[in-house]
Parts: C-alpha cells; sequence; structure tokens
C-alpha cells in the first residue's frame, strides 16, 4: 500500500474491517486504486455489511468528485451482484421445493396459495417471493 495512516491504531495491510473509521476516510481521500482494493473486495463480500455502511456514512458528506462516485458505484455494483445471486438462491430452493413434492408446478401453486404463472416466475428467477410464500413454499414438504 501506498498511503499511510497517521494518528490512528491500524496499519493499512491490517484487514480492512479492522480499520477504524478515520483509516478508511484515509484510504478514500488520499489514497490510491491499489490501496483502495482491500476496500472494493469487503465491500463485493459484504455489500450491506459494516464497511459497506461506513463508506455510504462518509460518502453522504464527503464532497462529490470522481472518487466519491467510483465508491458509490462500488457500493452499488456489490449489492446488484449480491441481489442477483440471492434470487438464484431462492429459484433454486423455490425449484427444490416443487421438485421433491412430487407435484406438479400447478398443484404446488394452489397448495401454497398462487397461480401457475406467478410460481413460474419465482422459479425462474425474475421475481422474488415474499418471506412469507418462501416459507410457505419451504415447509410444504414438512
Amino acid at each position: 500500500m501506498s498511503v499511510s495512516f497517521r494518528n490512528v491504531d491500524a496499519d493499512p495491510d491490517d484487514d480492512v474491517c479492522s480499520w477504524p473509521y478515520e483509516a478508511l476516510v484515509t484510504v478514500i481521500d488520499r489514497g490510491l486504486v491499489q490501496d483502495w482494493q482491500p476496500v472494493f473486495a469487503e465491500l463485493r463480500r459484504a455489500p450491506w455489511g459494516p464497511l459497506a455502511r461506513r463508506v455510504e456514512r462518509y460518502l453522504s458528506y464527503r464532497e462529490p468528485d470522481g472518487v466519491s462516485a467510483l465508491f458509490r458505484l462500488a457500493v452499488d455494483e456489490a449489492r446488484r451482484n449480491s441481489e442477483v445471486v440471492e434470487r438464484e438462491e431462492a429459484a433454486d430452493r423455490i425449484r427444490t421445493a416443487v421438485t421433491r413434492s412430487g407435484l406438479t408446478a400447478a398443484e404446488f401453486a394452489a397448495m401454497v396459495g398462487t397461480s401457475a404463472s406467478r410460481l413460474s416466475t419465482y422459479i425462474n428467477g425474475s421475481v422474488t417471493p415474499s418471506a412469507a410464500m418462501l416459507v410457505r413454499i419451504e415447509t410444504i414438504l414438512s
């Protein structure tokens, strides 16, 4: 890393999650692309985690510029990618439940209180069911 921390009890080589807020601000303000990489990696790993929240907090009052835009984009992209993975996970769980039930899609849909066409949107991942519907779908096998 090319950036150094002053007046904080941290080292740039420490785990980014252990950095105090001031160290994160230093990296965003004075760091270079190589210094930002651990932050971006953590954003991808935990897009709604504590580090992402601290980045958002800082960006909320930092003077907008290209660096601010880059970090905002990194947070947004990490969240979009996470949502794609989560949506596919939900679709996989629903497909598994329907398959294990041994019912037709129409029969399964009727049992959980939805239409066959709506169930199809859950299965292909174009629509994510509510938490209540997902629970109904997963507990039908119980």
